[in-house]
């Protein structure tokens, strides 16, 4: 398989490069504002730039995990928001289909609004967020735009990550640097490895196993006690933490506070868990 990782040098861009050439596909990789060795600047606004890129790599399979992920910005700069998580990678699968290529793209629990769940597939998306209607908005846009079209919807991502930006990586250094921790008790999800989001994304690709799949790690928990599970992987002093609701850290979007994405149909079908 050739495949191009718009988006390479995030956590699960990274981890998408090195699955591919670990099973022996051809892989490249792009970034937009983080430079990364080996990858090539694509600034995903820039529908031309997109659209020749993808002419002239000529890739079998797309894969963009990149998009606008900060929450709270995204409620401040909507139309930021949509030109990147709607509009960018609604011309990156135009382009897709137009080349012969499958395109996947990734989404979030966020589509959904929290009662009930956890949320399988084939539920309701009722985002409560700017930054939940952008990637809700994208999914429909690529699934008209490509026919050979995968969306992925995930939960709380985490692990290894060059900008150690994820909510793993915050907890650590409050922690060692001896500052508190506020982790929400009333946010629960599905906290999904993603070395495994992954290895999910390229069997999916790898089989054609085409349209929404939700891809997401087994547990649901509050985000309280994934930081204790935390700490004591990594022998942190969960006396640090200091357990609050979600009023109280005043964030600007609306967050939905029931679990996240159902997995099992993806758990069932795929040997990547």
């Amino acid at each position: 398989m050739r495949a191009l990782v718009i988006g390479a040098s995030g956590q699960v861009g990274a981890s998408l490069l090195a699955v591919l050439r670990a099973r022996g596909h051809e892989g490249h990789g792009t970034y937009g504002t983080h430079p990364a060795p080996g990858l090539s600047p694509l600034d995903l606004t820039d529908h031309a730039a997109v659209a020749r890129l993808i002419s002239q790599t000529r890739p079998e399979w797309i894969f963009c995990p990149a998009g606008l992920s900060h929450v709270d910005y995204c409620e401040d700069h909507a139309d930021e928001a949509f030109a990147i998580n709607r509009d960018g990678v609604h011309a990156a699968a135009r382009a897709a289909e137009a080349a012969g290529a499958g395109f996947v793209f990734y989404s979030s629990d966020y589509v959904f609004d929290g009662v009930g769940g956890p949320f399988a597939e084939p539920d309701t998306a009722r985002p409560l967020s700017v930054y939940g209607r952008s990637k809700r908005e994208g999914e429909q846009a690529v699934m008209a735009a490509c026919r050979r079209a995968i969306v992925i919807r995930t939960s709380v991502v985490y692990g290894p990550e060059g900008q150690e930006k994820n909510f793993v990586y915050q907890l650590i250094r409050a922690c060692r640097a001896g500052q508190g921790f506020r982790p929400a008790v009333d946010q629960r999800a599905s906290p999904s490895y993603n070395p495994d989001v992954a290895a999910a994304s390229v069997e999916l690709a790898e089989r054609e196993l085409l349209g929404l799949w939700h891809v997401a790690g087994s547990e649901t928990l509050d985000r309280y006690a994934f930081a204790l599970l935390v700490c004591r992987e990594f022998a942190l002093d969960g006396a640090r933490l200091a357990p609050v609701k979600t009023a109280e850290l005043k964030q600007k979007a609306r967050f939905r506070r029931g679990p996240g994405c159902h997995a099992s149909r993806a758990g069932r079908r795929l040997s990547a868990r």
